[in-house]
């Protein structure tokens, strides 16, 4: 990876950011193993997929689309009315890897990622068990 380039522009940038994150709700939305985080979300998933593919793009070096619109990104918090335990932990994180295989090179700036993702969703629960 270049100096001068991000994870988002090694990635792909938008086309590639925004194949991940609808692949990711795409999983969620299918597998059994994903209901027990599917059912704490809205029906129509829309929402939830431009609001993760806005922070995705901020968070690996791309334009800042989630700060613009929300302000600081506050997930915990904004997680906190949800519980959020390590069945949902683990059911969210099984989407996302199935999707990172999918959509995402391998190699350093993945990995990279992958542990970032992985300690995001470590830090949202809220709940014990």
């Amino acid at each position: 990876m270049n100096i001068e380039q991000t994870s988002y522009d090694v990635f792909g940038g938008e086309p590639v950011i925004r194949r991940l994150v609808d692949r990711f709700y795409d999983l969620m939305d299918a597998l059994p193993e994903a209901y027990v985080i599917r059912k704490i979300h809205q029906d129509d998933l829309a929402s939830a997929r431009q609001k993760l593919f806005e922070y995705f793009c901020g968070w690996l070096g791309g334009p800042a689309l989630y700060e613009a619109k929300y302000g600081h990104p506050r997930m915990r918090a904004r997680h906190m009315p949800f519980a959020i335990g390590e069945a949902e932990r683990d059911a969210w994180l099984l989407c996302m890897a199935q999707a990172f295989d999918e959509v995402l090179p391998p190699g350093e700036p993945r990995d990279a990622f992958w542990q970032r993702v992985v300690g995001l969703a470590d830090w949202m629960r809220n709940r014990e068990g």
